[in-house]
């Protein structure tokens, strides 16, 4: 048969414990939600989802087209003026996705004779970019400077090192000031994706860059995510405006692709708008993360002490860890479990996602939930 072998794949799926399903979450979910990206609780605030609304009502229910036929509305221009004024940096430019983002700007700035230096502990869309980049990549160990350094001596041409700013699976931060100067010292590039870093660190959630110096600089480009801080749908790219010329004119992701939604797009604006006035929630979504790990380890837990808002637990196994995420689901708290192959270290977690919008009380039913289940 033509796709027999996909029976086959799902049994071995089934043995060792890795089958994935889809839940849809009702509207009204009475779990305590520790398992979204909205760490700044902006994705039902009526300010965000009333910029949704009135977006979709004044430019309609999709873009239309790609961004370069109808799907640029005046609305995505604010938007990406605002983004990268707010972030520090010259130029944005916004995609369908953050994963749409990222696959632009490896393709687009590692063309043939480069060479992409990819951190091993990267999300699964830097890895493809790199895959469907047309120059070399070399995958060196997570968080090394010197590896990178290492990487580069042997190359002579252009080059990008990519990395995220704040890794997925166990929120632990690069080092973005050892990145730079290895690249700068072999005159390379750094591409850096801050999905988990924006609204989150740095001066009002300004982002993981700006929080280390780099944003605006000449030689760095920062992807971000609409979908998590900022409570809607999307992504982008900042940079130099040379930069972002290039990928309008480069990268495929954004030439073929149809524009973000216009409701989206209008969420994301306002919930960035909010942001600027209310600083004080990136500061509370650390304090959120900072508390949920100091007492997850008074438990005996194995947390990972966070550098931004995930928390993430070992676990012994992937069915342990599955169970362990379906026991603190029927005690009504959901969490996040990641397992193989999503984790490069093969060790499964629970991933908490700390929120501004928990209560201490909230955070402290979390921890009992968490611990009793474990």
């Amino acid at each position: 048969m033509a796709f027999g072998w996909i029976d086959e794949q799902a049994e071995a799926r089934r043995r060792a414990g890795l089958v994935r399903t889809l839940r849809p979450r009702p509207a009204d979910s009475p779990l305590l939600d520790l398992a979204s990206n909205d760490y700044l609780g902006l994705a039902r605030h009526p300010e965000v989802t009333e910029g949704a609304a009135r977006a979709a009502r004044t430019w309609g229910g999709g873009a239309t087209g790609s961004r370069l036929v109808t799907g640029t509305t005046e609305l995505h221009g604010e938007l990406e003026r605002e983004l990268a004024d707010f972030c520090g940096f010259e130029s944005a430019l916004v995609f369908s996705s953050g994963y749409a983002a990222n696959l632009a700007a490896v393709t687009a700035l590692a063309p043939h004779g480069s060479l992409v230096v990819s951190d091993a502990g990267n999300h699964a869309s830097l890895i493809d970019g790199c895959r469907l980049a047309r120059g070399t990549t070399q995958v060196v160990g997570h968080a090394d400077p010197d590896g990178v350094r290492k990487a580069l001596g042997t190359h002579e041409g252009p080059a990008v090192m990519v990395s995220d700013t704040v890794f997925s699976v166990d929120g632990d931060a690069a080092p973005l000031a050892g990145l730079a100067l290895a690249c700068r010292e072999h005159g390379a590039g750094l591409v850096v994706d801050d999905a988990h870093g924006l609204g989150v660190l740095g001066d009002g959630g300004r982002g993981a860059a700006y929080a280390t110096g780099l944003a605006g600089d000449p030689d760095v480009v920062v992807t971000v995510t609409l979908s998590k801080s900022l409570g809607s749908q999307g992504g982008a790219v900042l940079g130099p405006a040379a930069v972002i010329d290039h990928l309008i004119n480069a990268a495929r992701t954004f030439i073929f692709d149809t524009g973000l939604a216009p409701a989206a797009a209008g969420a994301a604006l306002a919930a960035l708008r909010l942001l600027r006035r209310e600083p004080r929630r990136a500061v509370r979504a650390r304090e959120v993360a900072t508390a949920l790990h100091t007492r997850l380890t008074a438990e005996g837990l194995a947390a990972v002490r966070p550098d931004a808002a995930v928390v993430s637990v070992r676990a012994p196994s992937p069915e342990r860890a599955v169970r362990w995420a379906a026991d603190c689901r029927e005690a009504g708290l959901a969490v996040g479990c990641f397992r193989p192959p999503s984790v490069p270290d093969g060790i499964s977690r629970l991933r908490l996602t700390a929120r501004a919008d928990l209560t201490d009380e909230q955070i402290e039913h979390a921890v009992d939930v968490i611990s009793r289940n474990r």
